[in-house]
């Protein structure tokens, strides 16, 4: 553990420079700790469950960048494969023998792929598959959820409105009307909502896409019978049932959320875990609708980079230490003492605080709770979080620097590590009023 007075020096250097070259000076918005006020630390490198800034300072991380380092950061077995595959190239733009590997991996662990497209990111996964969605039903709408993100291509930076259910409407600049106007939103774990967006378009919704458990308005699990009752809906329409598990993959439990709840979508997109800290993103699903991607079928989707030999080599690697006996057991045991810990040390110290865990993924919210919704996050209180986040931080705690953001645990991370966690958490929320 370092002091609570971290030297930060060099990362204010190195920020401040970054500053003048990129835009916030990061290369995506959140890591500019903007939600939580100071300036970001810098990385210098990754080992285990921790990570270390250019100032020399170590810290428990608990974003594991962002969901891939399941496994701990760069893990030997990973790190060792990736050395032998950069010897012979780095991209082939051709077919490679490890995208057939990787490929009957994830369909031997999802229990809706059937076949599978890997593409280089979440976003583009998710932009995919909604252009398979609407080719296979030829229907144009899609329901989202209100604080379900999907990546930032147009069609899914939706703001939801106020009401039960609202036509989406751009959320960000440079989105036109026209991109999002085929978006119909809802709250997450409303499934009357749905039901009344079904029947004001009937016969025009090609498909439901949604996080099964969220992790982008904080880590929010879905109510009994939700996941359940969007499936139902789905069938009964014609329309298809999509599950985002480019968080949730692999993470949740091996097959993902659709294995941990017994809910088998139409198609599902995927990423982080199965790059194993490299840039990746995939969708796969029924093999009759993924038969429509070209060059099978007439919908076009193409990437230069897609399957490189790299992030299928760390991807294949990855999975095969999350297939080792007991692995989800130890995930779900160190999370789990890492939640409730947390959750008690709260209350002991005098805040009100919810959350939870499933698996690999927890999640802290300063608001009395339950929270079921997007809604129910915003009532946190997100000053408070932002004390929180940054007292941690000096304590050598990396927690993701949003309210709205889930967290995640490691097969590297120790009962000692959450143990120094709790210290630093009693320490830190003692001090905060």
């Amino acid at each position: 553990m370092v002091s609570s007075l971290i030297k930060t020096s060099k990362s204010e250097e190195i920020f401040s420079a970054a500053q003048k070259l990129m835009p916030g000076g990061v290369s995506s918005p959140v890591r500019a700790f903007k939600s939580v006020g100071g300036q970001p630390v810098v990385f210098d490198r990754v080992e285990g469950a921790y990570a270390y800034d250019v100032d020399g300072n170590r810290y428990i991380d608990y974003i594991g960048t962002w969901g891939p380092a399941i496994c701990g950061h760069a893990n030997p077995q990973v790190i060792g494969a990736l050395r032998d595959a950069l010897g012979k190239g780095t991209s082939f733009g051709a077919p490679s023998a490890l995208e057939n590997v990787l490929a009957e991996m994830v369909i031997d662990a999802v229990p809706s792929v059937e076949m599978v497209r890997f593409v280089n990111s979440g976003t583009e996964a998710c932009m995919s598959v909604l252009r398979l969605m609407r080719a296979f039903t030829g229907r144009e709408k899609i329901v989202k959820f209100e604080g379900c993100y999907h990546g930032h291509a147009d069609m899914f930076l939706v703001k939801a409105g106020s009401g039960v259910a609202t036509l989406g409407l751009p959320d960000s600049p440079g989105v036109p009307k026209s991109a999002t106007s085929s978006t119909l939103t809802a709250p997450y774990n409303d499934l009357e909502a749905v039901k009344k967006l079904f029947a004001e378009n009937p016969g025009e919704i090609a498909g439901v896409i949604l996080e099964p458990v969220v992790g982008n308005s904080g880590f929010i699990v879905p109510d009994a019978g939700f996941l359940e009752g969007l499936r139902e809906l789905t069938k009964e329409d014609g329309s298809l049932l999509v599950f985002d598990e480019v968080m949730t993959g692999f993470r949740i439990a091996y097959g993902g959320a659709q294995e941990k709840f017994g809910v088998t979508p139409d198609l599902t997109t995927m990423g982080k875990v199965i790059g194993g800290g490299l840039p990746v993103g995939a969708y796969g699903g029924r093999a009759d609708i993924m038969n429509m991607v070209a060059p099978a079928g007439p919908m076009y989707q193409a990437g230069t980079l897609s399957g490189n030999p790299l992030a299928m080599t760390a991807g294949i690697e990855t999975l095969k230490i999350l297939q080792q006996p007991g692995t989800y057991e130890q995930l779900d045991r160190i999370t789990k003492k890492l939640s409730q810990g947390l959750l008690n040390v709260a209350k002991e110290t005098g805040h009100v605080a919810c959350g939870g865990q499933l698996s690999a993924m927890f999640g802290l919210f300063f608001t009395e709770g339950p929270v079921h919704s997007f809604d129910d996050a915003k009532k946190s209180d997100t000053e408070k979080f932002a004390k929180f986040h940054r007292g941690m931080l000096e304590q050598g705690i990396y927690l993701a620097p949003s309210q709205y953001e889930a967290g995640f645990t490691s097969l590297a991370h120790t009962d000692a590590d959450i143990d120094a966690t709790l210290v630093a958490a009693r320490e830190v929320l003692s001090n905060i009023k």
